[in-house]
């Protein structure tokens, strides 16, 4: 099993203002998983690391989205191995899964292996993130995701465990 994931420090989204965090949400969700799971771990590097200041962040994933960018990884994996199934880890952004995850799934042959999609948002859940991954990686098995609110993660253990014995994980 490979968990891939992108995680965002610095400057983020919280309860309508703002706060800073030295670990981003989606790493301290990755952290539980870690702790519940045996299984490979890829964090996600981009090239052009994402701005500390939350409104620039906003403005330039909308420009990706917008203009379809694919974010260059510094870190991509060439392949991965014989894992049959990948948890996906991002954030929410703009409704949809960060133009860096668009990357890494395209960049890999994801046929016939089991993708679970696992976000952290602000209020969107997970928003249209399963479908993009049903777009873009059309041979492979999307599996019910899990979401966590990105202010709440430290207490989203309890749910944690129920998805993990609900997908068959533990």
């Amino acid at each position: 099993m490979l968990l891939a994931y992108f995680s965002r420090s610095g400057e983020n989204y919280y309860y309508g203002d703002r706060t800073e965090l030295e670990i981003g949400n989606t790493e301290v969700l990755v952290g539980m998983i870690r702790s519940r799971l045996s299984c490979d771990v890829h964090k996600i590097e981009p090239a052009d690391p994402y701005p500390f200041d939350y409104e620039e962040t906003v403005e330039r994933n909308r420009n990706e989205q917008r203009d379809d960018v694919r974010p260059i990884i510094a870190n991509q994996l060439s392949s991965f191995g014989t894992h049959s199934i990948v948890l996906l880890a991002s954030p929410v952004w703009n409704s949809s899964a960060p133009m860096i995850m668009h990357t890494f799934v395209e960049s890999l042959d994801l046929a016939g292996v089991t993708i679970y999609p696992i976000t952290t948002h602000a209020v969107s859940g997970l928003s249209g993130v399963p479908s993009v991954y049903e777009e873009l990686c059309p041979d492979a098995i999307i599996g019910a995701g899990f979401t966590a609110r990105g202010e709440a993660v430290a207490e989203a253990g309890g749910a944690l465990d129920d998805w993990l014995r609900q997908v068959g994980l533990v």
